[in-house]
């Protein structure tokens, strides 16, 4: 190949290999960790509704962020609205992020990909669940993201310690976790919404 040709070939070759590697990326970034299962049967009405998060491993996009709630509503189209709020104190304001979820394979197992980022989708998947719809044990694409959510904005010792232990048996660093202060009351549960600073 002429230095010429070899040269402009060059940026094509790059955009094709950054392609692939990026859709190489997101079909990884939306399956269960290896030997983690998703709840099956799952029932989304059942899920629908508001979840308090209870405690999770740490991330950028909530950290220092407390009384962190998550609203799931299913859509017409089989996807679900996604709503997560949270209280930044060093700011003194309410976060709110808003995103669509579409469940992985069947939407009788609890395994979701979540895009708050345009076409950019992260795994979500419920790997364990109260059978009443109390409480579930949410992990990522890997075992860096984790999430305990209750219905409640607080659980029992022993149904806590409960689910760190099975959370800890999947392999989970569970002295990283961090335990949510769940003190405020969200002006947008009451129904009245103050300026929020939108993050999508």
């Amino acid at each position: 190949m002429p230095p010429a040709t070899a040269a402009r070939s060059l940026p094509l070759l790059l955009a094709l290999l950054a392609t692939g590697l990026i859709s190489l990326l997101a079909g990884c970034a939306t399956s269960p960790p290896a030997g983690v299962t998703p709840v099956a049967p799952f029932d989304l009405e059942r899920y629908r509704g508001r979840w308090y998060e209870i405690a999770r491993l740490d991330h950028r996009f909530e950290r220092g962020l407390t009384d962190v709630s998550a609203l799931y509503e299913p859509q017409a189209d089989g996807s679900v609205r996604v709503v997560n709020r949270g209280y930044d104190p060093a700011k003194g304001e309410w976060r709110e992020a808003v995103g669509k979820g579409r469940f992985v394979e069947s939407p009788d197992t609890g395994s979701l990909k979540v895009s708050f980022f345009g076409p950019f989708y992260g795994g979500y998947h419920v790997v364990a669940l109260d059978p009443d719809y109390r409480w579930a044990l949410v992990l990522g694409a890997d075992r860096s993201y984790c999430w305990i959510l209750a219905r409640e904005k607080k659980l029992g010792a022993s149904q806590r310690d409960a689910i760190v232990a099975h959370a800890q048996a999947l392999g989970i660093d569970t002295s990283a976790l961090i335990w949510v202060s769940q003190e405020r009351e969200d002006p947008a549960v009451a129904g009245s919404l103050p300026p929020l600073r939108s993050e999508r």
